[in-house]
């Protein structure tokens, strides 16, 4: 009989405590696990028990949907001095482990219904569903309208890394769904659209060699192909404004359609992914210090295969296994061929940057200071820092971390705002 992916779950906590760190090794997927050496799960289960003392109980397992063919599986477990939420990623019919997360208590309580922000009002706009690109590869989209007279500027919306739906969900969290709504209701139209790797993920795993254009820039332009032939549409003002990855992408996105009046990127990568890759791992082993010891082999690992990517021998023949999370070499030979913030100031158009201050995966330090050296200083481009702001624009203090974006929250009302303030003025 199939194992459950709640079953799964459990019995990824059993493992743990019977010390049998081996099978839950192998239970990862085979591009994963050797960023997960048994030893390193070991430690990191103790240093758990080291601080919370030993398990109490193990609750019910809720899951949630993660996209075409994944879920995530969240365990409570009650320790003797605390309790968390063990949040576990599963894809596929054999249920394998593609992330562990430890997570606040309250994660693992089932997920209420996405409410909109308070500066969305669902009055003042309508929505539909589209189709975005043809043939095998098409992919469902949610075209928001103002409810006003007059052709309004356009946006397409482009999503970060990864196998992303229309709205961009993290676990209760919808960012470009927020956004969306927050720039309809003020006059602008808005399409969201379903990423290929969320669509299509089979056809997506099977073409080795698929690429970074690929995965954005075909979907993209029948985005802005849709909004242009709307008789709602301006089509002379018609934006693209990605998020992540997207912002990354943006300018590639615009020298292939010239029609493009402009971009927005927010919190998008300037520093090369393969590279971005390694700051984070370090990054997140720097929050537990006391679990060092057993983040180092995946810092290792991934270290490793990040100068694979930037060795002048990388070519198709490179094997997954030593490319950053077991990726095609075809997609980091496209990747390292890009660069994002030349890209952009190749581009002569206008461009709104925004940026989380305390946003851990796209920083000031690392990404704007690259975005701002290429631009410099140009007229037509607005640079703004939310200080208080992480990576998905939820607001927040302190170091941010992975388990602050589970929470129900919404984007950053000023970041909204200025986004729907520089579209009207351009």
């Amino acid at each position: 009989m199939k194992t459950t992916p709640a079953a799964a779950g459990l019995a990824l906590i059993e493992l743990a405590r019977q010390g049998r760190f081996a099978e839950i090794r192998d239970s990862f997927a085979p591009q994963l696990r050797p960023m997960v050496p048994a030893g390193a799960l070991q430690a990191a289960w103790e240093s758990e028990l080291a601080k919370n003392g030993p398990v109490c109980s193990v609750g019910t397992a809720v899951t949630e949907p993660a996209g075409p063919g994944a879920v995530v599986v969240k365990v409570p477990v009650t320790f003797e001095h605390g309790a968390v939420a063990v949040a576990v990623r599963l894809a596929g019919d054999e249920n394998w482990i593609t992330g562990i997360q430890l997570l606040p208590a309250g994660a693992a309580e089932p997920a209420p219904p996405w409410e909109p922000p308070a500066y969305a009002d669902p009055e003042k706009f309508a929505e539909q569903d589209v189709t975005v690109g043809g043939g095998p590869l098409a992919v469902g989209g949610t075209l928001s309208l103002p409810r006003q007279a007059g052709p309004v500027p356009g946006v397409a919306l482009l999503a970060g890394s990864g196998p992303q739906d229309r709205d961009e969900t993290i676990g209760r969290n919808k960012p470009l769904k927020d956004l969306a709504w927050g720039l309809a209701s003020a006059g602008v139209a808005v399409l969201r659209f379903d990423k290929v790797t969320f669509a299509h993920p089979e056809q997506v795993a099977g073409n080795r060699g698929f690429t970074l254009t690929d995965e954005y820039v075909p979907h993209a332009a029948a985005a802005i192909q849709v909004l242009a032939e709307h008789p709602a549409v301006d089509a002379r003002r018609i934006f693209v404004a990605g998020h992540s990855l997207g912002g990354t992408v943006a300018p590639r996105v615009a020298a292939a359609e010239p029609s493009v009046a402009g971009l927005v990127i927010s919190a998008g990568g300037a520093e090369p992914m393969h590279r971005a890759a390694v700051r984070q791992f370090r990054y997140l082993a720097s929050l537990e210090p006391g679990q060092a010891a057993a983040a180092q082999p995946a810092l290792d690992v991934i270290t490793r295969q990040a100068q694979a990517v930037d060795d002048p021998g990388l070519s198709e023949s490179t094997p997954d296994s030593e490319l950053p999370f077991g990726t095609p070499a075809a997609y980091w030979l496209d990747v390292r061929g890009y660069d994002p913030a030349a890209a952009a100031a190749a581009l002569g158009k206008p461009l709104l940057i925004v940026q989380g201050g305390r946003d851990y995966q796209v920083t000031v330090a690392d990404d704007l200071s690259l975005w701002r050296a290429a631009l410099n200083g140009r007229p037509d481009v607005t640079i703004r820092v939310y200080d208080a702001d992480n990576h998905l624009f939820f607001p927040g203090s302190g170091p941010s971390s992975p388990a602050e974006y589970e929470p129900a929250q919404h984007v950053d009302p000023e970041v909204v705002a200025a986004i729907a303030s520089w579209l009207g003025s351009v």
